[in-house]
């Protein structure tokens, strides 16, 4: 974008020729030619027409489809790769399909409710609509691509934000899901047996990862990453993460937030049954320190876990819950028990305890029933 000087003057200011070339929306390569006297307006020049390249120009053409280029190709850089794949997912899926071919400028309220409209009437495999977390989940997504047009001057305003997020309906939340003490040590008590049972003492990775999981309530790509060198006497460190649903290999990347990277004391029932498996693994060619707890040289497969899962539970005959529930069934165990919310929250790695707070607080029945043992006093 350079500015050439050329004969001539007008009113003793030098002649400049300001030159601009660049890609339309539709990638079409343009050029501006303008004329200026003086250098002083020349660059003025320059500036007024980046300004109208960068806004109008593109603005009119821009489609979702450019802005969503645009907005990956920015965000690539700044969260972590299975969050960008989550987020290209989501808007591939339930906004670039319905609207992607739409001018960014054409974007109004009444397009909006139409597509949230539509949102509202897509159904699962199963028959069933989109959870309302989905579908503010999606809302939040599509907002923050609309922000991005914003703040690179495309468009003015978000337009989303006039129609609003998805409401909640008068429908019960779903019931969360856990494990008691108890039914942990039915649970645990089959993993144990199968991997005694086992001539492959590779079974007893799985045994020592739902161990860890409920003792410790981390997330499910946070075991997955745990090395031997993580293990400080009682302490234990957090500072990566395992991602398997990528393509290609698996991806090692920092946890999900800044306050994902912890150390939590473990109690003394995680701290034998670690200890014992590092004796197992020292047996084992090669080790060191560096070596997965779960898995040795390669982390335990997401699909594996999922199926001893179920066996487990089976044996054990108890209900199956996810393997995040393992995390829910740790805080239920510490709420119940009157633990701070602020403690469970930096075990757990939130970087906001209203977050906590909003997703466990109905696990604090004890509270309650104090409050009404002391309201009950009152005659």
């Amino acid at each position: 974008m350079p500015i050439y000087k050329m004969k001539g003057s007008k009113n003793g200011k030098q002649k400049y020729r300001v030159r601009i070339n660049y890609q339309d929306a539709s990638g079409n390569n343009r050029q501006i030619d303008r004329v200026a006297y003086g250098n002083s307006e020349a660059k003025d020049l320059e500036r007024r027409l980046l300004y109208e390249i960068k806004t109008e120009i593109p603005a009119a053409r821009l489609t979702l489809n450019d802005l969503y280029n645009e907005y990956i190709a920015s965000k690539k850089n700044e969260v972590r790769e299975s969050t960008l794949e989550k987020s290209k997912e989501i808007l591939n899926k339930y906004v670039l399909k319905p609207l992607g071919a739409d001018q960014l400028k054409k974007l109004n309220t009444q397009i909006l409710n139409k597509w949230k409209l539509y949102i509202e009437n897509i159904q699962t495999k199963k028959g069933a609509p989109l959870s309302l977390k989905m579908r503010q989940n999606i809302y939040s997504e599509f907002r923050a691509l609309l922000n991005f047009g914003v703040k690179m001057g495309y468009i003015s305003k978000n337009p989303l934000t006039a129609v609003g997020n998805f409401k909640s309906t008068l429908t019960p939340q779903k019931e969360m899901n856990y494990y008691t003490a108890d039914e942990f040590k039915l649970f645990i008590a089959a993993a144990r047996e199968d991997a005694e049972n086992s001539s492959d003492w590779g079974e007893w990775d799985y045994y020592v990862f739902f161990c860890i999981a409920f003792y410790t309530g981390l997330r499910k790509g946070e075991i997955h990453a745990l090395k031997w060198s993580d293990i400080d006497g009682e302490y234990l460190k957090v500072t990566r993460s395992i991602t398997q649903k990528l393509k290609g290999e698996d991806r090692e990347t920092a946890p999900k937030n800044k306050s994902s990277i912890r150390t939590l004391q473990m109690p003394i029932p995680l701290i034998d049954i670690l200890t014992e498996h590092k004796a197992r693994y020292k047996q084992f060619r090669g080790f060191n320190d560096d070596f997965r707890i779960c898995g040795g040289t390669r982390p335990l497969r997401d699909t594996s876990l999922q199926n001893k899962n179920k066996k487990y539970a089976k044996e054990a005959g108890i209900k199956t819950i996810r393997i995040h529930d393992f995390r829910h069934s740790h805080v239920s165990l510490l709420a119940n028990e009157g633990i701070n919310i602020q403690e469970i929250a930096r075990r757990l790695g939130h970087s906001d305890v209203t977050m906590t707070w909003n997703t466990y607080s109905h696990l604090y029945p004890r509270e309650e029933e104090r409050a009404v043992n002391i309201l009950n006093k009152i005659v």
